[in-house]
């Protein structure tokens, strides 16, 4: 009765896998099994069996066995062994008044009765093997003479015990209690391995025998593979530089704008070097509990001395190189223990031999001086923007699998991409193929490549965003004093394309594209302030007064006005004197120490000089769009027909406004 019981609960809703492999599985197989001990229904009791191996199978899921299939497995095995162990009879099935018809009918050849059971097992006359249950003090005088009538012969046997129910019902229970501890023991471990390993270090080990980067796979970049190879051949064969007495360094910073490939660099020489390799990111040191970060730094260095020669790539060092003593209050926190632990294991009274450090950052100026002193990170790798060339390589790199069609330039699209780091340009070559699926295009076209490129600079267009009449004239205007002063602007960079379309958060984009250069001029600043004063200063023109649409401008031109003022020297009123600019605070140092260093008639006299330079650039594209007042007009109207023109028609339209004869120069139109 309770095997039974347990057995309809676990068939219940909230143990349904484990019921129906009961019912369905188990059941059907222990059918015919009849207790002989336990007064019941053969179902009652295979349900019963099925329990008793669904509670083995619970064992072994605490004893460690998580595989599903495996634990299966072990049930119907199980099953099939009780079978061939378990006592019971086959045949054809009679009730009571069919055995005593067979018997008059001379189909009874023989049977055997088992006592305490009423249960009897023969065979008939052709050889059919039966069974069935009789009464109690079965055969009486009346039914012994009738079998003696019609020759059966028939004997008693008394019923089989069977030692492997014996045992079962004895231990099932111990079992049961035996696997529940197990299963709580180990998961007490499990968590108490979980808090005794808080100290240990998560970095990542990479096999070198299946690369999934390698320096093929980065376009462009051959300095710093030539810095990386030699220190990865160092580790490989160090032989070859220990013959001239070559020293190789203990550290490499990669430090660089974010998106260049420093990580990608790491990657490579993971897939490269042919040494121990150990991944760690900074966050990955810092934790809520105290000497964690200096813990996990000494299992770091401990498990790359067993793998030596290895290579320890440490991504996002700022986050725990900072300059220490920069709190506000002064500091002895966990982030300089950390760091005080990493400056002792990579150069300290112990010195650790074969092990190089890899890391990266976009901001070394954070960074301790003793971290960066020769003997820790012995080379500082400097991972810049991509030049011309190296943007075209990487393109290619990008572009291996995806379908281009014959009228993509990808040269022509590097030339178009200045100041796009190599993520920058791979997101472009992603967007492209975006973009052709979504026109149900089967390969990547020229257009494609355009669309991708003007939702990376200018943002995605703004469907939702309906401008009023009125809005858009005034957009239009704005964006055409743009055009027009970018165009007729000696040394502002050529224009690409104008548009009223609400791109991102702004309501029209003027974009040029900017000439590959590394230094400016003072004319080129003063061309850019006046272009950032023509939206403002045509509105002023049309319409007679101003908007808010022109706060973005006035934003940039404010910031390189103080920058030539108070950075780069090009104010005669100020003079070759230079003080660093108001940026965000990262050091407690910054803000205890950020006072102003200069007196109160300089900063008047810088403030002075910013408004100067302002007022008279404002004043220089308010000359020069009342001279091209008619090409205004005109690149206002285009606009509000069109939506967006390109910088060739903008340049005819200026000449047209002056009478001249269109001589429109590749210099002017990106395309």
């Amino acid at each position: 009765l309770a095997y039974g019981f347990l057995a309809r609960v676990l068939a219940g809703p909230r143990f349904s896998p484990l019921g129906r492999l009961v019912t369905e599985v188990i059941t059907p197989r222990l059918g015919n099994v009849q207790h002989r001990f336990v007064a019941g229904p053969p179902k009652r009791f295979a349900q019963g069996v099925g329990l008793g191996f669904s509670a083995g199978a619970l064992i072994a899921i605490a004893a460690g066995a998580h595989s599903v299939a495996t634990v299966l497995i072990a049930v119907l095995v199980g099953t099939v062994v009780l079978n061939q162990v378990w006592p019971g009879t086959t045949g054809q099935s009679l009730s009571y008044t069919e055995f005593i018809s067979a018997v008059k009918g001379d189909k009874v050849a023989t049977f055997d009765l088992t006592n305490g059971t009423n249960t009897i097992s023969g065979q008939l006359t052709d050889g059919t093997r039966f069974t069935s249950t009789v009464r109690d003090n079965f055969p009486d005088t009346d039914e012994r003479a009738l079998l003696a009538e019609h020759g059966v012969n028939w004997s008693t046997k008394q019923p089989q015990s069977n030692w492997l129910l014996s045992w079962a019902s004895l231990l099932l229970p111990f079992v049961l209690i035996i696997g529940f501890l197990m299963w709580m023991n180990k998961r007490a471990q499990g968590q108490m391995g979980n808090v005794m390993s808080i100290g240990r270090s998560r970095a990542k080990t990479y096999s070198a025998d299946k690369p999934s980067t390698t320096f093929a796979d980065i376009a462009g970049y051959e300095g710093v593979k030539q810095e990386i190879t030699e220190v990865v051949d160092f580790l490989r064969m160090p032989e070859r530089f220990r013959e001239i007495g070559a020293r190789v360094p203990k550290g490499m910073l990669l430090v660089g704008p974010p998106g260049t490939g420093k990580t990608l660099f790491a990657r490579a020489v993971a897939g490269e070097a042919g040494v121990g390799f150990l991944s760690v990111t900074g966050s990955d040191f810092m934790e809520m509990f105290v000497g964690v970060g200096a813990a996990r730094v000494r299992d770091l260095f401990q498990t790359a001395r067993k793998q030596a020669p290895a290579i320890i790539f440490i991504d996002e060092i700022d986050s725990i190189g900072r300059k220490r003593g920069a709190g506000v209050g002064g500091g002895h926190d966990e982030r300089e223990q950390t760091l005080n632990q990493m400056l002792a294991e990579m150069d300290g009274f112990e010195t650790s031999e074969g092990i190089v450090i890899l890391a990266a950052t976009n901001r070394p100026d954070i960074l301790d001086p003793a971290l960066l002193r020769p003997g820790r990170f012995d080379r500082q790798i400097v991972v810049p923007l991509p030049e011309n060339e190296e943007r075209l390589a990487i393109l290619k790199v990008h572009s291996r699998d995806k379908r281009m069609g014959p009228d993509v330039d990808l040269e022509v699209m590097s030339k178009a991409t200045p100041g796009m780091s190599g993520a920058d340009l791979a997101n472009l070559v992603n967007e492209a193929a975006l973009f052709a699926v979504r026109r149900g295009s089967k390969q990547v076209e020229r257009i494609d490549f355009e669309n991708a490129r003007d939702r990376v600079v200018m943002g995605a267009r703004r469907e939702s965003l309906v401008l009023t009449g009125e809005e858009r004239r005034a957009t239009a205007i704005h964006e055409g004093g743009h055009a027009i002063l970018t165009v007729v602007l000696p040394h502002a960079d050529p224009l690409h394309k104008v548009t009223i379309l609400p791109r991102g958060m702004a309501l029209g984009v003027t974009w040029s594209l900017p000439e590959e250069r590394h230094t400016y001029s003072k004319e080129y600043f003063e061309d850019v302030i006046c272009r950032a004063m023509g939206g403002r200063v045509a509105e002023k023109i049309v319409f007679g007064h101003l908007n808010s649409g022109a706060a973005n401008d006035l934003e940039q031109a404010t910031s390189i006005a103080r920058r030539m003022v108070r950075e780069w020297g090009m104010s005669d009123a100020v003079g070759p004197m230079a003080w660093s600019g108001h940026q965000q605070v990262f050091l407690g140092e910054d803000l205890m120490t950020q006072g102003r260093e200069y007196s109160d008639d300089t900063a008047k006299v810088i403030d002075t000089e910013i408004a100067r330079i302002l007022h008279e650039q404002e004043t220089r594209a308010h000359s020069l769009l009342m001279k091209h007042r008619t090409a205004l007009d005109a690149v206002a109207e285009a606009l509000l027909d069109r939506e967006t023109i390109d910088g060739a028609e903008v340049a005819q339209l200026v000449q047209a406004s002056l009478g001249e004869p269109s001589t429109t120069t590749e210099s002017v139109s990106a395309d």
